[in-house]
């Protein structure tokens, strides 16, 4: 089949799917599986060939994040139960106000906890937006959902240890000190900046609570009053069957602190050299998850009564296995594409540039690599794919590598959409509906690789 005939069939099933859920209200699953099936034999794998590689594809994202969803929902229903993300969520409203709040929240997300799995900060971040969208007035979810997603995957793209960001130095032999340089000064100032313009976009009326939210999430984020009192509510039936207060924050959230530091502690000590069985175990995001998990899971049970406490696990249950399945297709879709060797065809039409001005190669370099993005649907994976199809002209350019392997992670970044796994994960522990996630996620990572693509270009005058 010819590449045109790909690149054709690749554009259809992901318009198909879009179409599907949007504008025909196709469940999402149902979307994702006839979109895949599709693109499989239009582009010529075969009736069997699409099945294997719809099933591998499944197996393959399950291997990678299925038990890092399963932990971190469950903690994060345990912390939820004890009123942990609550009282967080008051402290930092006490302390910055609901208006200051994304910004901080955004910055934080990109600077200090950009993890090597984006999968697992959303597990863990998502109950804190959640609990602080009802105290952010109208809109709340929605600025909330954008604080997450700039803060989450400008992080990962451009900030040490994002895996993102380790790849695409590894590839280009960028220095892990000179990549956390210029990434730390570019990522947060982007993740800012998209807070600010989205929440512009926002008081223009972008958001409708009706469409946007899911049923159970606008009873209470669309009603600030109504969600406070439930709040209350909760948690004074919470003491008054145990007869027990919550722990102390710092204590509630020793669990997540605990994850987070050994995430990063076994990325930096990969980085440095620091190789050893005790570490990489230490350091593996699944046992720094079940260790989380175990923390929260103990102090639940000196806090909340056995009902309680097997109502918060049957509840997280519950959520994992809906996040799992939609993880899952997700994942499907994306393995569908890579078999069709869009990626190759991509590199034949831009590995013989070369001896090209800078600033048109940091514009060739994003949009290589956006368009990956687009069709592949991950954006590592899309980061990987455009660094390696442009190796062979860093010889020719005079920009420093660094600000081309930024330029390449901005375009990973555009338009996360239908045919990424994170998507339908952040829809469903967001509480949105499709259109919503379009909104405070796709449009908000559009807007973040804008920002950031004319931060770098500004950058590669003064370097």
């Amino acid at each position: 089949m010819s590449d045109a005939l790909i690149v054709l069939h690749t554009a259809i099933a992901i318009i198909a799917i879009v179409l599907l859920i949007v504008v025909a209200k196709v469940d999402p699953l149902i979307s994702l599986v006839i979109g895949t099936l599709y693109l499989g034999v239009a582009a010529g794998l075969g009736f069997g060939n699409t099945i294997g590689t719809l099933v591998q594809g499944f197996a393959d994202i399950m291997a990678e994040v299925g038990l890092l969803i399963g932990f971190g929902v469950l903690m994060g229903t345990l912390l939820t139960a004890m009123g942990a993300l609550q009282k967080l969520v008051e402290l930092l409203l006490r302390i910055l106000g609901p208006q200051r709040l994304p910004y901080a929240f955004s910055a934080a997300l990109s600077s200090i906890f950009p993890a090597i799995y984006v999968d697992v900060q959303l597990v863990l971040a998502s109950p804190l937006a959640r609990s602080a969208a009802p105290r952010m007035g109208r809109n709340g979810l929605a600025m909330m959902g954008g604080t997450l997603t700039a803060g989450i995957l400008v992080g990962y793209v451009f900030v040490v240890p994002g895996l993102g960001t380790v790849a695409i130095a590894g590839l280009l032999n960028v220095p892990l000190g000179t990549m956390l340089i210029y990434g730390t000064l570019l990522g947060p100032p982007t993740a800012v900046l998209t807070t600010f313009i989205y929440s512009r976009v926002l008081k223009y009326g972008l958001w409708n609570e009706s469409k946007d939210e899911a049923p159970l999430r606008k009873m209470q984020q669309g009603n600030p009053a109504v969600a406070e009192e439930a709040r209350q509510a909760s948690s004074a039936e919470t003491e008054r069957q145990t007869g027990q207060t919550s722990p102390a924050l710092y204590v509630s959230l020793l669990p997540i602190l605990v994850a987070l530091l050994l995430i990063a502690f076994g990325a930096v000590s990969k980085a440095a050299g620091l190789e050893s069985p005790v570490i990489a175990f230490l350091g593996d995001p699944v046992f720094a998850l079940f260790l989380a998990l175990l923390g929260a899971y103990l102090l639940a049970w000196r806090t909340l009564s056995k009902e309680q406490v097997g109502q918060a696990m049957h509840k997280g249950f519950n959520e994992s296995g809906q996040i799992l399945l939609m993880t899952g297709i997700g994942g499907s879709l994306g393995a569908v594409i890579g078999e069709t060797g869009l990626g190759k065809i991509l590199g034949g039409f831009f590995s013989a540039e070369a001896g090209m001005p800078d600033l048109l190669a940091i514009l060739l370099a994003w949009l290589i690599a956006a368009v990956l993005h687009l069709a592949i649907g991950s954006i590592s994976v899309a980061a990987i794919t455009a660094a390696g199809i442009l190796v062979p002209i860093l010889s020719s350019l005079e920009v420093p590598t660094v600000v081309f392997g930024l330029a390449i992670g901005s375009g990973a970044l555009f338009a996360l959409q239908v045919n990424s796994n994170f998507f339908w994960m952040f829809h469903t522990l967001l509480g949105l509906t499709t259109e919503g996630t379009f909104k405070a996620l796709t449009l908000v990572t559009v807007l973040a690789s804008v920002v950031s693509l004319l931060l770098i270009l500004a950058l590669s005058l003064v370097v």
